[in-house]
Order: C-alpha cells, then structure tokens, then sequence
C-alpha cells in the first residue's frame, strides 16, 4: 500500500532552492518573538501533525523537534504564512520544565531577541533564566 499523499498545502510555500523557509516562532500570550529558525516541508508537515515546532536543523542537516533535548517545547496554536508565501509564522505557546520558566532561546533566556542596539554597540537586556548547561547537551 502506497503511503498518503502530503497535503496540497505545502506546495503553497514558496520554498527557497534549498528547500527552506524562515519560520518565526511568537509567544501566543505576550507576542513576543522567540527566534527565528528554519523549516523545509518535512517539519512543516511534522509541525502540524504533533502541535509542535518542529525545526530544520541547518548545521546539523536533520530534523530538529525544538525542546527534544531541554524539554522546552513550543505547542503550536497557530500557522500562518506571509503574502509572498516564503515565512512561516508560528503562533506557540513556550513550554517549560515543571520547575521552571519556558525559554525558547539554548542560551537559557526566554527570546533569542535579547540584544538591543544602544549606542555604538549591543547591550543584553534580557536575563538568563535557565543555566543552559544544565538543559542542553
């Protein structure tokens, strides 16, 4: 038996020639933006199948479910794609472990978007909320 077609839906994306496209992840309640990673069909297609984020992991060229290692998922509520049909924008809700806040970024801060241009130079201003030592291997 012949395994089921993909959905149609997923030839609407305007891949880039590799294959891929930027997703952004945005935190549902404070809209805030997590980070920006990358999806070929494969994860767009796993994303929404599981609820979850599922990432291409360019540097280490496979599939990357986003919180597989620190076990800080990102639950999809939402999947949008932009007017020119080449962003994926995901509407998440961040998980965390039970003893702690959910951080989306492996430095252990909650966006990836903790640098601000101030001045000549960027500054951190965004804490450290989980020692990434203790949750990335």
């Amino acid at each position: 038996m012949a395994p089921p077609s993909p959905p149609s839906w997923l030839d609407d994306v305007a891949w880039d020639e590799r294959g891929l496209a930027p997703a952004i992840a945005q935190e549902a309640g404070s809209k805030d933006v997590l980070m920006v990673a990358w999806m070929n069909r494969e994860a767009l297609l796993q994303t929404w199948a599981r609820g979850q984020a599922v990432y291409w992991s360019r540097s280490r060229q496979r599939l990357w479910h986003k919180g597989e290692e620190s076990g800080h998922v990102q639950t999809v509520q939402d999947i949008r794609l932009d007017c020119d049909r080449d962003v994926i924008l995901l509407t998440v809700r961040q998980e965390g472990q039970p003893s702690g806040p959910g951080v989306a970024c492996h430095t252990g801060r909650h966006s990836c978007f903790f640098r601000q241009l101030d001045g000549d130079g960027w500054a951190t201003v965004e804490p450290v909320l989980v020692d990434p030592e203790r949750v990335y291997k």
